[in-house]
């Protein structure tokens, strides 16, 4: 308040000057008019210098002096070749102010390069309280949870929300898709949310880069150019910052850092919520949502009990722990409400005689297809004797016909004596 106040106090100044000096010859209503345009002007270039860093000021001031050096060696060559008049006059304004501007322009675009630790002192200190961009992704607008983290006071500096960031969630509300309209939705919603956090400086940026199509590629330029953190759940612009050298904030690894860390051989207290894949299992689930497999549990459904942690598997997904129970630890008191004890016992119960009744259908099927198995290999054995009366009854009037066949005896050769 008591900046803007200042402000005010010095454009009131200007307008009063104008008013009573007159300096450009007109009414002195329009005098003070043009003195609060100009006192305006004074103070939009003022808060632009001040989200300027050191070095561009530095360098823009040194271009500033050399250029108007420039121009006034270049006003003394004018005033010696052309003679006294308005074109005289307007000539050395002109270059002054083109020497001013440009001197300006390049001074603080060359500022970056100036190694201002080198000089020491309170001048290097600068460099290492500079402000700290944290540049947001759509993923991670979408997701909700930079809300939360911001609440509680863990993020520091200046949140960067880019002009084509905004764009994309835009057509993502405008989608046909509800899905997809709900989440744009959503990601509006955080947004709105952000800003109104006093603790939290929220600035959007017109800054876009037309050469670059892809909005990932656009974030990673802009985080060059701010020298900033890209804040993601993106794991493919997660890897693609990182090669770039980027440095990047992912939501998903700083959950994963957060879930408790649980050694083999400790005990811990689980509600039994569901059967497991495997025989005898039970599943569970942490306050943080990982998964807590069970042996020897199936009983304990919708029960709390004491189970020895085995091993922890870390994947990419998340964690799951692996237990076991003894029943002769028994149960412990269940402490949550008596609605959603009843809710989930029957729960479990609709899938237990889900699953009775799957089983009974199952053993039909497998009876079912048993006798008819057996009625199709008496049919087979009924149709081979069949087949084999059938044969004995063809072969029965050949044997017959061959049992009557007169087997007739070969006639005696006569063989003839020769004579004595």
């Amino acid at each position: 308040m008591g900046l803007i106040f200042i402000r005010f106090v010095f454009v009131l100044f200007v307008t009063l000057t104008c008013y009573y000096i007159r300096p450009f010859d007109r009414p002195a209503n329009i005098d003070a008019a043009i003195g609060a345009l100009l006192g305006i002007a004074i103070i939009i270039f003022e808060w632009r210098l001040r989200r300027m860093s050191l070095p561009r000021l530095i360098g823009a001031a040194i271009g500033s002096v050399l250029g108007i050096f420039g121009a006034y060696l270049f006003a003394l060559v004018i005033r010696n070749s052309i003679p006294s008049g308005a074109t005289q006059s307007f000539l050395q304004i002109m270059v002054m102010l083109l020497m001013a501007y440009v001197g300006l322009i390049v001074g603080a675009n060359k500022g970056e390069l100036l190694n201002l630790a080198a000089l020491g002192g309170i001048i290097g200190g600068e460099t290492q309280s500079a402000i700290s961009y944290k540049i947001l992704d759509t993923s991670v607008i979408i997701d909700g949870r930079i809300a939360d983290i911001a609440e509680t006071g863990f993020l520091d500096g200046t949140i960067v929300t880019p002009q084509f960031v905004l764009r994309e969630l835009q057509l993502v509300a405008d989608s046909a898709d509800s899905l997809k309209r709900n989440r744009g939705r959503r990601g509006l919603d955080v947004l709105q949310r952000l800003q109104k956090m006093a603790t939290i400086n929220i600035q959007i940026v017109e800054d876009d880069f037309p050469s670059v199509r892809e909005v990932d590629l656009k974030l990673i330029e802009l985080a060059k150019l701010y020298k900033g953190k890209i804040i993601t759940n993106d794991f493919n612009l997660n890897k693609v910052a990182q090669l770039q050298g980027v440095d990047v904030l992912n939501i998903n690894e700083l959950a994963n850092s957060l879930k408790p860390i649980v050694l083999p051989g400790e005990i811990m207290k689980v509600f039994i919520l569901k059967e497991g894949k495997e025989y005898n299992q039970g599943v569970a689930y942490l306050d943080d949502g990982t998964m807590v497999v069970v042996d020897n549990a199936r009983k304990a459904i919708g029960k709390t009990v004491d189970v020895s942690v085995t091993s922890v598997l870390q994947t990419t997904a998340g964690k799951m722990i692996f237990g076991r129970w003894d029943e002769r630890s028994g149960y412990r008191n269940d402490v949550r409400s008596p609605e959603l004890r009843n809710s989930e016992v029957r729960n479990n119960e609709a899938r237990t005689q889900d699953t009775r009744s799957t089983d009974v259908r199952n053993n039909e099927i497998r009876n079912g297809d048993i006798r008819n198995n057996e009625v199709r290999g008496n049919d087979l054995r009924n149709n081979e004797v069949r087949n084999n009366d059938v044969r004995n009854n063809d072969a029965r009037p050949a044997i017959a016909a061959l049992g009557t066949v007169e087997v007739k005896k070969p006639a005696p050769v006569l063989t003839e004596r020769p004579a004595e």
